[in-house]
Parts: C-alpha cells; sequence; structure tokens
C-alpha cells in the first residue's frame, strides 16, 4: 500500500514538474515588448518651428521620450542628415522635398504642409511699388537652390526682370546674415521671410514691406496655384516600419500649429525661449507666419500645383522631374 501511495506522489510531482516546465516554455515563448521608438525630428527656425514649439515642450516634461528635437539655422544642416538617415522626420523647404525624393529614388514622404507663403521684399526704399521697381537693385536673401531662389527667380522673369543681369540677387547662408546684410546697408533691400522681416523692422523703423511675394505670386497664377513655403518630410523605411509612430506625430504636430495660432501670447514666449526669435517678435511674426497644417489630399492638390509651376519655370528646382504619387502620404 506504501508503495502504491509513493508511486502515486511520484507521478503526481512528475507531472507538476512538466506542467510548470510546459508554462515556463510558453512564458518564453511570447516576445518582450520592443523597445520605445525614439523619432528624431529636425526643423529650421523660423515658422516650422514656431509651429512645433508646443509639441517640444510637451515632450520636453513628458516621462517618456518619444521624440529627439533638432532646430537647426540652416537647411544645410538637415538635408545631409535626412538623406543619410540620420534624422527621421524632417520640416524642410517644399521644392527640396521634391529633389530629396528624386536624389533618393522616392527615399521621403511628404507628411504634411506646414507653411504656406511668408517671403517678403522689405526696404527703406518707398519708391518700390511694383516688382519692376526691382530692376538694377541689390536684394539680400537666403535660401540658394531651395523654394526662395526659385519663387524670386519665377517672379521676376513673370515680370520680364532677368535675374542674372538685371539685377543683383546677394545668396547669404542663413536668414540671419541677410538681415545683418540688409541692416548695414543704407540703400538694402532683402527678400526675407517671417519672422525675419519683424526683426528687421524692429531693428530699423525705416524699414517697410514692399512687396508681398505671395500676392505677386497669386496675380502671376491667377489663384490656381499655393505658394508652398514649408513641408513636414519622413524616410519612407521609417513610415514603413512605424506607421503608428508617424500617425502620433501627426497628431500631435496638428494641435501643437494649432496652438500656436490660437495662443499667440503663450506661443511666442515659448519661441522665445527656444531662440528662434524673441518673444515679443514673434508675438508680432506669428499672424503673418502662414502657418499651417494641411494633409492628405489638399496636400497633395496644393502640392502638385506648386510644384508643376516650379518644374515648368526650371526643372532643376524640383530634381529635374516631377515626383511620382508615393511622394504623398496619404493617411485612411
Amino acid at each position: 500500500m506504501k508503495k502504491k501511495l509513493s508511486l502515486i506522489l511520484s507521478v503526481i510531482m512528475v507531472m507538476t514538474s512538466l506542467v510548470a516546465c510546459g508554462q515556463k516554455s510558453a512564458k518564453e515563448e511570447v516576445k518582450p515588448s520592443q523597445e520605445p521608438v525614439v523619432a528624431r525630428v529636425a526643423s529650421l527656425k523660423g515658422p516650422t518651428s514656431m509651429g512645433m514649439v508646443k509639441f517640444i515642450k510637451d515632450e520636453e516634461t513628458s516621462k517618456d521620450k518619444a521624440y529627439e528635437f533638432t532646430i537647426a539655422n540652416s537647411v544645410d544642416e538637415i538635408t545631409p542628415k535626412l538623406v543619410k538617415g540620420e534624422v527621421d522626420i524632417a520640416a524642410v523647404p517644399a521644392n527640396l522635398a521634391s529633389v530629396v525624393y528624386n536624389n533618393t529614388k522616392g527615399g521621403i514622404k511628404t507628411l504634411s504642409i506646414n507653411t504656406l507663403g511668408v517671403l517678403y521684399i522689405v526696404s527703406k526704399d518707398e519708391s518700390i511699388k511694383n516688382v519692376s521697381d526691382l530692376k538694377g537693385k541689390t536684394i539680400y536673401t537666403s535660401g540658394k537652390g531651395a523654394s526662395p531662389e526659385y519663387v524670386l527667380n519665377y517672379i521676376l522673369k513673370s515680370n520680364k526682370i532677368d535675374p542674372a543681369k538685371d539685377l543683383n540677387i546677394v545668396y547669404k547662408t542663413e536668414h540671419t546674415e541677410a538681415l545683418a546684410a540688409l541692416v548695414n546697408d543704407p540703400n538694402g533691400i532683402a527678400m526675407l521671410p517671417e519672422p525675419f522681416v519683424s526683426v528687421a523692422k524692429a531693428k530699423n523703423k525705416d524699414l517697410n514691406i514692399a512687396l508681398d511675394m505671395t500676392k505677386e505670386w497669386d496675380k502671376i497664377n491667377g489663384g490656381k496655384s499655393n505658394l508652398v513655403t514649408g513641408v513636414v518630410v519622413a524616410k519612407k523605411d521609417f513610415i514603413k516600419d512605424h506607421p503608428e509612430k508617424i500617425g502620433d506625430f501627426l497628431k500631435k504636430y496638428k494641435a501643437s500649429i494649432e496652438y500656436t495660432n490660437t495662443n499667440i501670447e503663450d506661443a511666442s514666449k515659448l519661441i522665445g525661449d527656444k531662440k528662434i526669435v524673441p518673444g515679443p517678435i514673434a508675438k508680432l511674426a506669428i499672424p503673418k507666419c502662414n502657418i499651417k497644417y494641411i494633409d492628405g489630399q489638399e496636400m497633395k492638390t496644393s502640392m502638385d500645383k506648386y510644384l508643376k509651376v516650379l518644374f515648368d519655370a526650371n526643372p532643376k528646382s524640383v530634381g529635374g522631374k516631377l515626383p511620382g504619387e508615393d511622394f504623398y502620404y496619404i493617411q485612411k
């Protein structure tokens, strides 16, 4: 009887051990949760970063670091990193997005438009009333090889002015350098984007906005094409691997842009804290910065028309050819 009881207990112990091992194996088969993805985001000093400041601030105070932000002075700092995959998401000039797309054989997609027209001609010369008045003048600006250069050339040529012969265009590396050249030249004229127009006017009360380049663009195109200044793009592989992160980014970025446009007082303080421009300047500039959030089909339609205008004027401005359908990220 004792032998039987001992045998039964032994069997129970063995079965218990097997069940425990089976449970352990089952647990081991469950894949561990992946490390949270930290998206590397780059933007430029100016409207793109101004629309992103609430997003950046919220991320800094968040326990879970999901994004890593960099604010660059020049697009030349961002483009190589985007091409090399050192950033995942970037705010860049609209035409440059097409150039990078072509150069990387479709390696990026456009997520949204973030800025429409923000370019202005500023000068002390009150005689400048029309584009034709720029003949024979010297204009300081930045953005060579990007939207500012091609927009300026397009508007000049459409008004029968040869950019290479009829005036002197001096390109600086950064907006701040163009601003400094303007301030130091008594007869200076500059094409600047907001918020740098407001910075210039704060430094020199005699400066006036002579021409609104968005209005000049609209005169030429009859309102059929928007002047798109900036967009947000992402690496195609990053979108494929982390679609949920892209969705989260766009949701938060849209909310941040809405915050900037509707809470100007508070947003301008954040902009000042990030040293994009001083807070008081940001407060003046935000209403004129044309900071927008446009995605989906509306984004695609606006970009298609804008890039077609640039392509017809100079194919090089968009990378030699118009981008394909896969250039756009349309959320489903």
